[in-house]
């Protein structure tokens, strides 16, 4: 196995999965993860979602870089930040609040556990 990892969707089979139904507060989203790894607690890979709302609760460390589409992502009691291709962030663990996906966003994702 080679040290160097590509992250592209052809690097591993894909899961899909949507938030569970209590979580969704608006239309149906469809995630598709394609995780390129998994070790020890870290994760990374390419994820994809098609429009919907959801409640997010965040206990891990995410970084992520928007790879396509647009998405808001709100805190409770605080701010609603837009996301598009090319911007970066990371999400810290106690965040609380919703993402929703207004056009079908890819991001690539890094998750410490």
């Amino acid at each position: 196995m080679s040290a160097f990892l590509r992250l592209t969707p052809a690097a591993a089979t894909p899961e899909v999965a949507r938030p569970a139904a209590e979580k969704v507060l608006a239309g149906d989203p469809v995630h598709t993860t394609w995780n390129a790894e998994e070790r020890g607690g870290l994760y990374a890979g390419i994820w994809e979602s098609t429009p919907g709302k959801w409640r997010i609760s965040y206990d891990e460390w995410e970084y992520c870089r928007i790879l396509a589409g647009r998405s808001v992502i709100a805190e409770d009691g605080g701010e609603a930040f837009e996301v598009a291709a090319g911007d970066s962030f990371l999400i810290r663990p106690g965040f609380k609040g919703t993402w929703e996906v207004i056009e079908t966003t890819r991001k690539d994702y890094v998750i410490l556990v």
